[in-house]
């Protein structure tokens, strides 16, 4: 490990200093790498869509694939003269995954150590003894989510929200299901119009397209994209109230409620530390694990104390607590399939075809065609290149513009379970329950909310 951090740290100058290396635009789109590599990711998808069929993590051909098309990439370039310009990209396909890898495994961390203590399976008793029917917990979760995601992401919201209805819904697997794809949209919808809610937003509010206070302009229109598929699947969740089981007087752990607080503390942070001190949001995630750890530390101590020792044997608790098991416990499958999904994206983007794809539409189209049909591309691939491509091209548009394709590139990805982190997260975490077809069931109805948002932004902006 230590000579590990002795190379790390011979090549640092390097990684930093490869910003100032003016890139090489290249286009390989015709040549038989760019077919190969186009050929390797659509396989992957192929395979990532039917994993409940072939019964193969998704991370897996998306792994594969991500080293393919850069080995192709490499291969390529050899002896052109511009080798050095496929280290750069690479490093910095890698940057941008490093900062979700680690923004995500904080906030599974804290979802584990949360669900561990008993939080989550307290307010599912809660939510039953209040008298709840399906229906009325399926719309409770559904706008919890809405308005969970512009402060928390959509993509922790989901997360967070998965947890919640896992424990409400136990032994109605419709009701999962249905309440799944519904905090999906919602999760999505809530974070269109907040710079924080959506890595897509955080971009446009970060090169200055739209000021802080107009992304709420779009707050009826994410709404809107909510509320009409929530409104038509609500009526296949039943008025049947779910059982109280006899052991359903679950308490919370001792330090669970401070573990919530420390969560929420860690999103401020990451906040605060991005809108004060123009510092990545992951780092205030990674400075918020600290206080989960430093607390798990005298969590420890006081589990170990004679006073406590009655307290842990009457609810069954542990007489130790390893904050790192719950580490061990993030959705690894999840993590590596974002690693996939970025350095193979990023590598079909430095062949060229993000670029191809930006002009065709802007180009031939106009900036409303254009942004909506991106807005539907978000659903196939991960709107997160697909905005930075945007970006990257800077067309000539209004606020109203930039808006609408900041709310498509959002919400666009709701209309398939591999279009958003969000979903591709509660794929990973409720296996089982939520799949890529129980999704695309539903689609034509996210559709109908997608043109509705969009329609609502035009006649209100």
């Amino acid at each position: 490990m230590n000579r590990l951090l002795i190379i790390l740290g011979l090549f640092l100058p390097e990684i930093l200093l490869a910003e100032d290396v003016v890139e090489v635009s290249v286009d390989l789109t015709s040549s038989w790498y760019g077919y190969i590599s186009l050929f390797f990711f659509v396989i992957a998808y192929v395979v990532v869509v039917f994993e409940e069929k072939l019964h193969m993590r998704k991370s897996k051909p998306v792994l594969i694939t991500a080293g393919l098309i850069w080995i192709t990439i490499a291969i390529a370039m050899m002896n052109s003269g511009y080798e050095e310009s496929v280290e750069i990209a690479i490093r910095k396909n890698f940057l941008e995954y490093s900062e979700l890898f680690f923004f995500l495994l904080v906030a599974m961390t804290y979802i584990n150590a949360i669900a561990e203590r008993g939080v989550f399976e307290w307010l599912r008793d809660w939510l039953i003894h209040k008298g709840y029917n399906y229906r009325q917990l399926f719309w409770i979760t559904g706008f919890l989510a809405f308005f969970i995601s512009p402060v928390a992401d959509n993509l922790t919201t989901a997360l967070i929200m998965c947890a919640v209805i896992l424990a409400i819904g136990k032994g109605n697997s419709k009701f999962i299901s249905l309440s799944y794809i519904n905090i999906v949209i919602a999760a999505n919808a809530g974070g269109a119009f907040s710079p924080f809610g959506d890595i897509t937003t955080l971009m446009v509010w970060q090169k200055g397209m739209i000021a802080f206070q107009d992304f709420f302009k779009i707050f009826l229109p994410a709404l809107t994209n909510y509320l009409i598929p929530a409104y038509i699947m609500s009526f296949s969740i039943s008025n049947s109230t779910p059982n109280k089981e006899s052991d359903s007087s679950n308490s919370i752990k001792f330090g669970g409620i401070i573990m919530l607080l420390l969560f929420l503390s860690t999103i401020i942070t990451a906040v605060s530390f991005h809108s004060f001190l123009g510092l990545p949001p992951v780092f205030g995630m990674m400075f918020g694990l600290g206080y989960l750890k430093i607390y798990s530390y005298f969590l420890n101590k006081k589990l170990h104390c004679g006073h406590f020792k009655a307290i842990i044997q009457k609810n069954n608790d542990q007489e130790s607590y390893d904050i790192f098991d719950k580490i061990a416990k993030a959705e690894w499958d999840t993590l590596f399939f974002f690693y996939g999904v970025i350095l193979s994206v990023g590598g079909l983007g430095y062949l060229g075809y993000l670029s191809h794809v930006s002009e065709f539409f802007y180009g031939n189209y106009g900036p409303t065609v254009a942004n909506i049909s991106i807005g539907l591309l978000s659903a196939i691939i991960d709107n997160i290149p697909i905005m930075f491509a945007v970006l990257t091209m800077n067309p000539e548009m209004s606020e109203y513009q930039w808006l609408l394709i900041t709310l498509t590139a959002g919400v666009g990805g709701s209309l398939l379970s591999v279009g958003s982190a969000a979903g591709v997260a509660l794929m990973g975490q409720a296996r089982g329950h939520y799949t890529f077809f129980s999704h695309l069931k539903w689609t034509p109805v996210i559709a109908l909310g997608y043109f509705a948002s969009i329609f609502v932004h035009y006649l209100l902006n």
